[in-house]
């Protein structure tokens, strides 16, 4: 399944020539990925526990330019879960204005218990997580 967040092109994204920059991508991934989340009813950050929390770090993000998007361009962020490993999640994301693809990107995201004070613990991603998650 594909989750598509929309997302205009702000006058901050882009450099001199009113082009989007380069890293803008990677805060526009997050972004698509985060709405994504909330739609399955999940959070990057579940700080339900008060001793500790899942949260997801990223251990990889790549993003591959097709074309450029400019200034008050609509884009379509399609988010597709390409891959759950035993405690990781990779995401794929295509950048399209209309049917034009701009770029594609992909970001890799570890399961981790976070307690303060204490370095972040790998773990297996938890059942109902999976489950949601294969509803993206």
């Amino acid at each position: 399944m594909t989750f598509i967040h929309q997302r205009r092109v702000e006058f901050r994204d882009t450099d001199a020539a009113g082009i989007v920059h380069f890293s803008v991508f990677f805060p526009m991934m997050e972004e698509a990925e985060h709405a994504a989340l909330r739609d399955v009813g999940l959070s990057v950050m579940s700080p339900e526990n008060v001793d500790g929390h899942l949260t997801w770090p990223r251990v990889s993000a790549s993003c591959d330019y097709v074309s450029a998007a400019r200034f008050e361009d609509i884009l379509d962020i399609h988010v597709t879960v390409a891959r759950i490993g035993t405690s990781s999640v990779t995401y794929t994301f295509q950048f399209l204005r209309g049917q034009e693809t701009i770029a594609n990107g992909q970001i890799i995201a570890v399961c981790c218990m976070w307690h303060p004070g204490k370095p972040l613990v790998k773990q297996p991603i938890p059942p109902e997580i999976r489950q949601a998650l294969l509803n993206l």
